[in-house]
């Protein structure tokens, strides 16, 4: 059977698993789901009505077999507060979030790999030390502090980037990438920040290694050593850890979407949180638990893209 293929069925029963924790984390809250939902000044008749809905009035095993049947069928049921189907709000922001998480990612590894790199290649000299306290000063900095400046001097004071809102990008290309830019910016240099000094360990233990004095004794350059054999190495941790840190962006962009006024999940999440709907906090975070399990996949294929020695027969 193929990898791909292999991993793929390796997914449902992660996804499995996470649903079903998901299911029973809600059914689990003290109180009635009905009067936490709908609050304490709701009608008998709304509660009631509610309570059928969600099928409170029927054992659990029943329940969880009927909510199942309809996560098979994408159903996740209909939000209190919006009176519309969850999986039509989560379809409508995740496309926000995954553009927020990918352009900060994309500002991430544009940031690390080539400072990274050449930090390692002049190991202790004046750019490394800039480097590794650069880096320093990016973890030490939050990220909704840093989103604030950004909006303080390139959309306030100097009104280069929009302050608040987001634009398709089948709408308008031009829009979408200016109202991504700052949010991308305040994640991106915070996780730059740990894989700069990532990617500059990398390769540092790299360039050390027998067969890289072996490449430079039979006359290779240095751009070929670092091109056809360092980085080949030094890539596949770099890849680990930046899939990670790409699931916990798509999961972790709750407050940046707050700053910016960003339609995301995130934002849908912490809405969901406040009006009490818990049909849209139980989506949200089926959504994004089974979005970090595919990230992994994905990350697994590329180790073979990165290194061609890798193969998964």
């Amino acid at each position: 059977m193929p990898f791909v293929l292999r991993r793929l069925l390796a997914v449902v029963p992660t996804v499995l698993v996470v649903a079903t924790a998901t299911f029973l984390a809600l059914q689990v809250v003290p109180g009635d789901v009905a009067t936490i939902m709908l609050g304490v000044d709701a009608r008998p008749d709304e509660l009631s009505r509610l309570r059928r809905e969600l099928g409170l009035d029927r054992p659990l095993v029943v329940r969880y077999v009927e909510w199942l049947g309809r996560l098979a069928r994408v159903d996740l049921g209909t939000s209190v507060a919006y009176r519309e189907p969850v999986t039509r709000l989560l379809a409508q922001r995740l496309p926000v979030t995954v553009s927020v998480a990918m352009a900060a990612m994309a500002v991430a590894l544009g940031v690390a790999l080539p400072v990274g790199i050449a930090a390692a290649r002049r190991a202790w000299s004046a750019l490394d030390l800039a480097a590794l306290a650069g880096s320093q000063v990016g973890l030490a900095i939050p990220t909704f502090w840093l989103g604030i400046l950004l909006l303080l001097g390139f959309a306030a004071a100097w009104p280069v980037f929009p302050l608040q809102g987001y634009a398709a990008l089948a709408r308008d290309p031009a829009q979408w990438l200016r109202h991504l830019a700052l949010p991308a910016l305040a994640l991106g240099l915070e996780r730059a920040a740990a894989l700069t000094r990532l990617v500059r360990a990398a390769v540092l233990d790299e360039l050390r290694r027998d067969y890289v004095r072996t490449a430079r004794s039979k006359g290779l350059g240095e751009v070929t050593v670092l091109r056809r054999h360092v980085l080949r190495n030094a890539l596949i941790p770099v890849l680990t850890v930046a899939g990670l840190q790409l699931g916990f962006l798509l999961g972790g962009t709750i407050v940046i979407e707050q700053v910016f006024g960003l339609p995301g999940l995130g934002r849908l999440l912490l809405q969901g949180i406040y009006a009490r709907d818990l049909l849209i906090v139980q989506g949200a975070v089926l959504t994004i638990a089974t979005m970090f399990t595919l990230l992994n996949l994905a990350v697994d294929l590329l180790y073979a893209a990165a290194d061609p020695r890798i193969t998964y027969d």
